[in-house]
């Protein structure tokens, strides 16, 4: 993402995936680069840090009825310059379809995530880097007069560039984030201008781009290292409420994550998740699911009787448990819908 007086910008903490339009034009001057060289890309470029993982969670995100009709919410808010909030317990596919929703949108994405050392700084920018210029007179016959002049530059970070140069921001768990921080988002959505408060000059405002939207994520403040956001910021957000998918979804979604499952094995794992998640009335996740069918895939198809299931489940489980008594009742579980005698005895 070039700036507009024609230099690269740097971003910090930031990963951006670019509208199709512009990498198809990146692919094109790729393909004509002579010696084979590929294309120069900035830190907007599909190439950039976790671009990679960025994709491969939008490549994999499964299409059903339920995921359509939240998806229809949110672009529907998008479509009026609303920003969304995704709220939900953990697991329950809000950072797969907040990537997917900005990515329909067909602009440049900006990808943040919260956490509690995040400061507003690292949502706006700092002048985090010194530039060096140098002078040499010689307007005068063999005088030479030298002077060097060591100056701050500003660097843009996420929320600033998505507002210059109108990209969706995703900003993944902001209420991890500590609300003093966010307090940047609210000239933007309210008033649509963003104010760098460490800047200095004609550069201190920063109009938002037309095309600039906002998702965000979180999940409820029972959660541990979840803070309550401001008020004020809550009045400028719409709320869109999520919960686990229904059965078939969640087995579409193990299936797109561990294709080589096969789709006996992805509903068993699902079955198993959902009787512990309703049994305990826990946030068990679609991604235990997913866990627990690349566990079963590590071992040959012969072997993958009710007795591995039991014991890659107890694995998956032992981590959502807070001591031994509980693994053991949740192990029990698995094994009275197994059908099996047995459970965590180790």
């Amino acid at each position: 993402m070039a700036r507009r007086d024609g230099h690269e910008r740097k971003v910090r903490g930031s990963q951006i995936r670019n509208s199709r339009a512009e990498k198809s034009q990146q692919n094109r001057h790729s393909n004509s680069s002579r010696d084979g060289q590929a294309a120069q890309t900035g830190p907007s470029s599909s190439q950039s840090i976790g671009a990679h993982e960025f994709d491969s969670i939008v490549d994999s995100f499964v299409e059903s009825p339920e995921t359509k009709a939240v998806t229809r919410r949110i672009e529907r808010w998008l479509s009026v310059d609303r920003p969304v909030h995704l709220v939900g317990p953990t697991g329950c596919g809000k950072t797969a379809l907040a990537m997917r929703a900005a990515t329909e949108r067909d602009q440049p994405v900006v990808w943040i995530n919260g956490d509690a050392d995040l400061e507003t700084t690292d949502l706006v920018g700092d002048y985090a880097e010194q530039e060096r210029v140098s002078i040499r007179d010689n307007y005068v016959h063999n005088v030479t007069k030298s002077t060097d002049i060591v100056r701050d530059r500003w660097v843009d970070n996420p929320l600033t560039v998505a507002v210059r140069e109108g990209a969706t921001l995703v900003y993944n768990e902001f209420s991890r984030t500590k609300p003093a921080a966010n307090n940047a988002l609210l000239s933007v959505f309210e008033e649509g201008v963003l104010e760098l408060p460490g800047q200095r000059g004609d550069e201190r405002l920063v109009e938002a781009h037309p095309e600039f939207r906002a998702i965000l994520t979180s999940n409820g403040t029972e959660y541990a290292g979840v803070h309550k956001p401001q008020d004020a910021l809550l009045d400028r957000l719409v709320g869109v409420y999520m919960d686990y998918y229904g059965f078939e979804t969640e087995v579409k979604i193990v299936g797109s994550h561990v294709p080589a499952a096969s789709d006996d094995l992805a509903e068993r794992c699902v079955d198993l998740v959902r009787t512990v998640r309703e049994t305990f009335d826990w946030t068990l996740g679609t991604r235990a699911a997913i866990i627990a069918a690349e566990g079963l895939m590590t071992a040959p198809a012969a072997e993958r009787d009710d007795s591995l299931f039991l014991e890659v489940m107890t694995d998956v489980l032992a981590s959502k448990v807070s001591d031994r008594e509980e693994l053991a009742a949740a192990s029990g579980c698995v094994a009275d819908a197994l059908g099996i005698e047995g459970g965590d005895d180790r």
